[in-house]
């Protein structure tokens, strides 16, 4: 099988890379290990050790002792893994949609408010199993965009599990461990004291469900001061019921529910408490999410959502116009026609409003 895997590490095979290494697309029998045909039997993903790669042979074998024992349909499944040599590979199903993080962060076109919402009730189902129903609990440690991964339809599955840690057990109230992790994500308490619990977790959680509203990613040094860190910027804006509208990734040009985005800005506050102990169960989280991917209150219905966004693009068309420094017309154009009545917005990133689903098959959202 290793040999068979190695002709495939082509460059166009190659999906992505990682701390743990590369990861390749292959093939193998439907019923075997056996590797067969591109384009013929079972599409994989093959991950390999780079032996120069920041997690090595201890992250291997948690990886494989974790999703060897953990079968969930949030999940990855773990077809198989192979040692030879100094060889390490780990066989998973392929999910072909890729990572969450691709689809917030590398697409022009904005990933739908519903399958956001999809995605994010997947990914809260994989935490509430591993904390709450696994035979013994599980800490994930390292939730993040790029490790939530898609299938054709959207199901998110949690993916590498090098980090995972088995939970405190008995009359333990937590796992003493060196910090790791990837920042912008790891809980504060984690941070400061190496004591890991199931709601450092939520805390990651929090953060990425933030992520999903906003399009934003958790650090990105390219934004103004004050919103580098996402959580410090978004925090402010998380309890004001009207002032939540300025959370919601400007992309969706207001085709999201003002009800789910609300639910989600008070679920994100939760989770991102301070206190730990005030952090909600992932469980908890899991029916707060179950309904939101089917409200239809869309905001660009709403008047204060096309008075907000009015007032955002004679902001912007003013400051365009002062930027002219005097040349040609500097007069900011209103969002209004001469009869008073809004015009149609477009997205200043995206150009003419086109389906996401124009180059792929539209998914069935439930």
């Amino acid at each position: 099988m290793v040999a068979g895997i190695n002709r495939s590490h082509w460059p166009e095979s190659l999906l992505g890379e990682g701390g743990f290494g590369c990861v390749f697309k292959g093939w193998i029998e439907e019923n075997g290990t056996a590797p067969v045909k591109p384009g013929t039997g079972l599409t994989v993903a093959v991950k390999t050790l780079n032996h120069d790669g920041l997690q090595g042979h201890k992250e291997w074998v948690a990886e494989v002792d974790f999703l060897g024992n953990l079968h969930h349909p949030n999940l990855v499944k773990l077809i198989g893994y192979c040692v030879e040599d100094d060889q390490r590979l780990l066989v998973y199903e392929f999910m072909p949609r890729g990572s969450l993080d691709n689809h917030l962060f590398r697409r022009s076109l904005p990933l739908p408010w519903a399958i956001r919402m999809k995605v994010a009730l997947g990914a809260a189902k994989g935490l509430a199993f591993l904390h709450e129903e696994a035979e013994s609990p599980v800490i994930y440690r390292d939730f993040k965009t790029s490790n939530i991964l898609l299938d054709a339809e959207y199901n998110a599955k949690l993916s590498d599990f090098g980090l995972a840690k088995d939970g405190p057990v008995g009359d333990k109230t937590h796992v003493s461990t060196r910090v790791m992790g990837t920042y912008g994500y790891a809980a504060p308490e984690y941070v400061m004291t190496g004591h890991l619990t199931s709601k450092s977790d939520v805390y990651s959680f929090g953060v990425v469900l933030l992520e999903m509203m906003s399009g934003r990613r958790s650090m990105d040094k390219n934004r103004p001061n004050g919103e580098h860190n996402l959580v410090e910027w978004a925090r402010p804006l998380l309890g004001e019921r009207q002032r939540f509208y300025k959370l919601v990734d400007p992309r969706l040009e207001g085709n999201f529910s003002v009800k789910g985005a609300q639910k989600a800005a008070q679920l994100a506050r939760a989770c991102l408490s301070r206190d730990p102990k005030a952090r909600p169960l992932m469980s908890q989280v899991v029916e707060v999410l179950r309904p939101l991917q089917n409200l239809r209150d869309m905001a660009s219905a709403s008047y204060f959502y096309q008075t907000m966004h009015a007032e955002r693009m004679a902001h912007s068309s003013s400051m365009n116009g002062r930027s002219s420094h005097g040349h040609g017309s500097s007069k900011a154009q209103s969002p209004f026609g001469r009869n008073g009545q809004q015009q149609p917005v477009r997205s200043l990133s995206d150009g003419p409003r086109a389906s996401p689903f124009r180059y792929s098959p539209k998914p069935n959202v439930k």
